[in-house]
């Protein structure tokens, strides 16, 4: 059994698969042209939907491309190439538009089908290393994806070749989003189980403390009344209430401990002597997110949730959000 090479040998070997794979993206960038715009347009216009379809290692780089696409408000999935050749075929309408992967341009279940889709009046969009291969020549559009060289010492294995493909696909997903305008919101919406979708589509009524809940104090009463509202509400304050229900102020943990500080004995002291004037306010329509940029650039723990008024609708913490998994 051969021996490990010296660990400089492995990371010089990785510099340099890094180094060409770079260099391959890099290359690519100069090289787009007017198809890239035409392919993109033809994808927008498209009344079906994308399919992507390829066979072996640009299978693979389909299948992500497929899935990038369909993440970001273009509707599209991915066909493999020799299922295809036999019976998938039919999953693809004349309405759709047609993304045929191939290295070479030569490969045979690609150029099997891409006659029968053309006949029916499909479009396709070829992304290939060799402007001059079969596939190519079939196209409506053609995207030159080609390297120099793999990052294979044998020069052998799709690596560069990949990434670049890869990397390409990307641009048309990106270069779409944007044309449709795609929102931050609308990729929530296709990302509704993860931690994304937590971030991106819990508001902030969602995860508040509503005000009944929220411990309120006038400002005559004394330190004890305040902390044993604070200790019932759980949330390390309590609001600062007039008469009315109007928000004065607000009294917390660390408002208690810089009082005892200076002050020593608060027994006897008004907690309107020692709140904090004009706390930080959030609506509840905000996003959840949004209350956490807001503690962290103020350092704080609590937000109070008020209404277009300023009346209080409610309070959270940062234990809210990280209840929530927002943070």
């Amino acid at each position: 059994m051969a021996a490990i090479p010296a660990s400089d040998h492995l990371i010089e070997l990785a510099r340099r698969v890094l180094a060409i794979e770079a260099a391959a993206i890099t290359q690519l960038a100069a090289r787009l042209t007017e198809d890239f715009a035409r392919a993109v347009e033809l994808i927008f216009g498209c009344h079906g939907r994308v399919i992507v379809s390829g066979l072996g290692k640009s299978g693979h780089i389909g299948r992500k491309i497929a899935a990038t696409m369909a993440s970001t408000g273009t509707p599209a999935y991915f066909v493999h190439a020799a299922e295809a050749v036999h019976g998938d075929l039919g999953m693809i309408t004349r309405e759709d538009v047609l993304i045929a992967i191939s290295n070479s341009g030569e490969t045979e279940e690609l150029l099997t089908i891409v006659p029968l889709f053309k006949r029916q009046g499909g479009r396709l969009i070829a992304i290939t290393g060799n402007p001059a291969s079969s596939l190519a020549k079939e196209a409506d559009v053609h995207l030159d994806a080609r390297v120099e060289e793999e990052a294979c010492p044998l020069n052998l294995a799709p690596t560069a070749s990949t990434t670049a493909t890869l990397a390409l696909g990307d641009a048309l997903a990106v270069a779409l989003l944007d044309a449709r305008g795609f929102s931050a919101a609308d990729f929530a919406r296709s990302h509704p189980g993860g931690a994304l979708g937590r971030r991106l589509l819990t508001h902030v009524r969602d995860v508040m403390q509503p005000a009944d809940k929220v411990p309120q104090v006038g400002p005559a009463a004394l330190v004890p009344e305040a902390l044993a509202a604070i200790s019932r509400g759980k949330l390390g304050m309590a609001v600062v209430v007039d008469a009315a229900g109007a928000i004065l102020g607000i009294f917390t943990d660390g408002d208690l401990r810089r009082a005892m500080e200076r002050l020593g004995d608060l027994r006897q002291v008004a907690v309107g002597d020692l709140m904090s004037r004009s706390p930080r306010t959030i609506g509840p329509e905000r996003l959840a997110v949004e209350a956490v940029e807001m503690m962290e650039a103020h350092k704080i723990n609590q937000l109070l949730v008020v209404d277009e008024t300023g009346a209080l609708l409610g309070a959270l913490n940062m234990h809210d959000l990280f209840r929530a998994k927002v943070v």
